[in-house]
């Protein structure tokens, strides 16, 4: 087979609509024959913020899950094959259709979802997410070698804090941090750029006032969080930590949630370290998903129950 202009639109259009750093949106998709290839623009780097490059793969991770949801919803089966040319350390995945296969409606679902997300940067609704539906949401994820643990809201939301309110002063006495952030904000309406209220979110300003460990502990309690982690620290498992956090946020849109992700305080040694020692990690942190009800919907009873995605080949 080959691919119509209409599908390769539609998979582009997928694609487009996946959450990126920054949203530098650092990727490209090449349909070929019966394949899409996606390829990482190396060429797209973020000194201050991403410093290594581990969150334009987390990127290219969560472009990945949102091009599977379109060829299953096209109709096709597909096999996926991370990194699959030595020679070209720039193609991170290729999807080959193999054959007709009809979507389920979960599937469905997701990919509607795709064109719903958005990142959830307001305080949430003060309706919590029970905790067996954030279980449920971590086990969306369906991606080998991933694991997205929920934070406990009481026993762990004290130590979160501590280290979030250390990541946050360091980075607002980063000069060069708050000039990168500077330049990618200002290509954005004014009420986005107003993140002075949200130190949570990473997102720390000039103007931000960073409050005290006590009130950052009450405001993590309120939230739903969920920190994906891998077995290893490769390209590889921070592609499938992309992936598994699309799915996880995907998952939560249908259920009503909306999120936002944390990478930033991640790129700081000590606070990477911390939160696995603190919180006794079985593995790499890679980003921390933040879930709940936005304060314009609040539901009336918690959600049904959420299945989780069986790992298709």
């Amino acid at each position: 087979m080959t691919w119509s202009s209409t599908e390769v639109g539609v998979l582009a259009r997928a694609v487009s609509r996946a959450p990126s750093v920054h949203n530098t949106q650092p990727w490209t998709l090449e349909a070929r024959a019966d394949a899409a290839d996606l390829y990482e623009r190396f060429e797209v780097t973020l000194p201050r913020h991403d410093p290594t490059g581990r969150d334009r793969v987390i990127s290219c991770g969560a472009a990945l899950a949102n091009l599977e949801l379109a060829i299953r919803t096209l109709g096709w089966d597909v096999a996926v094959s991370l990194f699959p040319d030595q020679r070209r350390p720039d193609l991170v995945a290729r999807m080959t259709a193999i054959g007709r296969k009809e979507a389920t409606g979960r599937e469905v679902d997701q990919y509607s979802a795709i064109f719903r997300r958005e990142s959830y940067r307001a305080p949430f609704s003060l309706h919590q997410i029970p905790p067996h539906s954030l279980r449920e949401l971590a086990e969306s994820g369906g991606t080998p070698g991933t694991e997205a643990r929920p934070i406990d809201r009481r026993g762990e939301s004290g130590a979160l804090a501590e280290l979030l309110g250390y990541a946050g002063e360091v980075l607002h006495d980063d000069r060069a941090y708050q000039r990168e952030l500077t330049a990618w904000s200002a290509q954005f309406p004014e009420p986005f750029r107003d993140v002075s209220t949200l130190p949570w979110t990473g997102l720390v300003r000039d103007a931000t006032h960073l409050p005290d460990t006590i009130t950052l502990t009450e405001r993590l309690m309120a939230e739903g969080l969920l920190v994906v982690l891998t077995k290893d620290d490769t390209r590889r498992d921070h592609l499938s930590a992309g992936i598994a956090m699309e799915r996880i946020w995907l998952t939560a849109i249908t259920h009503g949630l909306v999120g936002s992700v944390l990478t930033q305080p991640l790129h700081l040694p000590e606070v990477r370290s911390g939160l696995i020692e603190r919180l006794g990690l079985p593995g790499y942190p890679q980003l921390i998903l933040r879930l709940g009800y936005p304060v314009t919907a609040t539901p009336a009873a918690a959600p049904a129950a959420i299945a989780a995605r069986p790992e298709e080949s």
